[in-house]
């Protein structure tokens, strides 16, 4: 439903919308040098566990970026009927590497970059020390709380899959609907003006998802296909395995989040016992604890210790050699012989060839036509 906006009062100023919100943390994290990224296309629970946070965190090399995680918890779903709790929400999200100094000045700065006045608020970092059994992670952090209300986490990440991480990253968390919310003074997440045009329509965060919100919640907790989930969940940890044997971890972590998806939608229907809770985050953290073994040795480039990762690995036939195998005679390789692309080539010669022979097809139809 589209709304007109309440005029403000005359020299009142209208808090950000939500997109405003969003468009001034990303200017002012840019501001700073960061990447800004475009959110990944994946199911997460967490911004963190997007690559460009998780997987990027490891190794010397410095990364900054920030960027925006539409994320699911689907066991978090009420139907829309709960004013800031549902099964989707966003994330924004930045990881600095090494974490400067002054990483606490320039969160505040964030803060006032989209209309906070920090001085005038009660402002506190509330020790709060972070923890993903699923990614093998852990961290030293804070909650941050405005006047009583978590809006953020601060977290030092130490270890990412189980490897220690050298230089120490730093994870800012906004919860965005927490933030806008209170920005904006309301008390329901779906009263959040998200856009306001200059003819003073608005849209709110209920226009936008609230349909959403309810339609997913009956999925997730009444209609989710359990067999199928069981079945995607044993199918993407067996891709997985055949990813990370062909050295290309960035892919096979693609597996690790679906199998976490497919595990969060199982808890949701309410089909997995205790027991086999802790079973499936196991098999989770090996995949992803793999994922990340790989990517030190593959991506970055380190001499680390890849027993458990070989160990893993060693009764998984090579996908590579099966691919050389079926691969059908006319298909060009992917890496052509040095030069190839000069001309006089063979490969330039041949490509030449078949053009024209594509050529001559195509006009001997026009013509026949």
């Amino acid at each position: 439903m589209i709304k007109d906006a309440a005029p403000a009062a005359s020299g009142e100023k209208l808090p950000p919308t939500f997109q405003d919100v969003i468009m001034n943390l990303q200017r002012y994290w840019a501001s700073v040098g960061c990447v800004v990224l475009q959110p990944y296309d994946n199911e997460v629970g967490a911004g963190t566990n997007a690559p460009a946070t998780t997987l990027r965190s490891l190794g010397p090399d410095t990364w900054r970026t920030c960027y925006v995680q539409g994320c699911r918890r689907p066991t978090d779903g009420r139907y829309g009927e709960n004013p800031n709790r549902g099964q989707f929400y966003y994330q924004f999200q930045v990881l600095i590497k090494p974490s400067p100094d002054n990483i606490q000045d320039l969160y505040l700065g964030s803060l006032k970059a989209i209309g906070i006045d920090v001085a005038a608020h009660d402002v506190r970092f509330v020790e709060d020390d972070w923890e993903s059994p699923t990614l093998g992670a852990w961290g030293l952090g804070w909650e941050v709380w405005i006047d009583g209300m978590e809006v953020t986490q601060f977290t030092y990440f130490q270890q990412v899959g189980g490897f220690e991480c050298s230089p120490v990253p730093v994870e800012i968390a906004y919860g965005l609907e927490r933030l806008t919310m209170f920005v904006q003074g309301v008390d329901n997440m779906y009263d959040i003006v998200w856009a306001r045009g200059d003819d003073g329509v608005t849209f709110t965060y209920g226009d936008v998802y609230l349909e959403n919100e309810r339609e997913y919640s009956a999925y997730n907790f009444e209609v989710a296909d359990t067999e199928f989930l069981f079945q995607e969940f044993a199918d993407r940890e067996t891709e997985c395995l055949r990813t990370l044997r062909a050295d290309l971890p960035l892919p096979a972590y693609d597996s690790v989040l679906k199998c976490c998806h497919a595990f969060n939608l199982l808890d949701a229907r309410g089909v997995i016992s205790a027991t086999e809770r802790m079973a499936y985050i196991l098999r989770v953290r090996t995949l992803a604890k793999a994922c990340c073994a790989s990517y030190m040795k593959n991506v970055v480039g380190m001499d680390v210790d890849t027993a458990e990762l070989d160990a893993l690995l060693a009764a998984v036939p090579d996908p590579r050699a099966k691919a050389v195998e079926e691969k059908p005679a006319n298909i060009v390789p992917a890496h052509p012989e040095p030069a190839a692309g000069c001309p006089g080539s063979a490969a330039a010669a041949d490509r030449s060839e078949r053009a024209f022979e594509f050529a001559t097809i195509a006009e001997t139809t026009d013509e026949e036509a």
